[in-house]
């Protein structure tokens, strides 16, 4: 799936709960679903930038996440990642390589694309590598302290885990997520600091003004 199919695919709605809404879209040349989640949280655009910097705390709302380490991250605009995310027993954890970049995607919004690189490191024999992931997160400033947040993702576990299995549990991946993101931006005691260098790079209007 490329940037433009990823946002505006063929997407089936398929459930709204706590305020998150949940997509799913067939991909070409797969039997595993895109998934999408869409809702608006009370936030800053500034602090989700931050808390995407913050990689240290993935692990507080990234759904399934077990482990990640930055690889590369020589360009404050492009990174490198590796993620473990937890696979029910007795199938091995699934192991990500993702470059992550930061991108404008025209007026005030931003986009954080994701594409894997399952040849970036030699296989590791403990966990099960993840051949074919792309995604992309988009916040677009709607109001004063208001940002819709769209994230999609496209990933396959493997051959191991059956597809009927994957459509089903590729459900709880967005909601978890964006739940648990909501919670933790909810927390007054999580203060991650804003990236100055990005000032060189993109340019963030923090909030749109609310309309008279």
């Amino acid at each position: 799936m490329d940037t433009a199919q990823l946002l505006h695919g063929d997407w089936k709605f398929r459930i709204e709960h706590k305020g998150i809404k949940i997509f799913s879209s067939q991909v070409s040349g797969s039997d595993i679903y895109g998934f999408k989640g869409e809702t608006e949280m009370e936030v800053s655009l500034k602090k989700l930038i931050s808390l995407l910097y913050d990689m240290k705390s993935y692990n507080r709302w990234v759904h399934q996440l077990v482990d990640m380490h930055i690889l590369d991250n020589t360009d404050p605009l492009d990174y490198v990642v590796r993620q473990i995310l937890k696979t029910p027993w007795p199938l091995q954890d699934r192991e990500v390589i993702m470059r992550t970049g930061f991108v404008s995607a025209g007026g005030n919004s931003l986009a954080v694309t994701m594409k894997g690189e399952p040849d970036y490191l030699p296989d590791n024999p403990q966990y099960h590598r993840v051949r074919h992931a792309s995604g992309i997160w988009h916040f677009t400033p709607t109001a004063q302290e208001k940002v819709h947040i769209t994230f999609v993702m496209h990933i396959d576990p493997g051959k191991d885990v059956p597809s009927s299995v994957s459509n089903t549990g590729m459900f709880e991946v967005p909601f978890y997520t964006l739940n648990n993101l909501r919670t933790l931006l909810k927390d007054s005691s999580y203060a991650p600091p804003y990236p100055e260098e990005l000032a060189r790079y993109l340019s963030i209007v923090e909030d749109i003004p609310d309309k008279p």
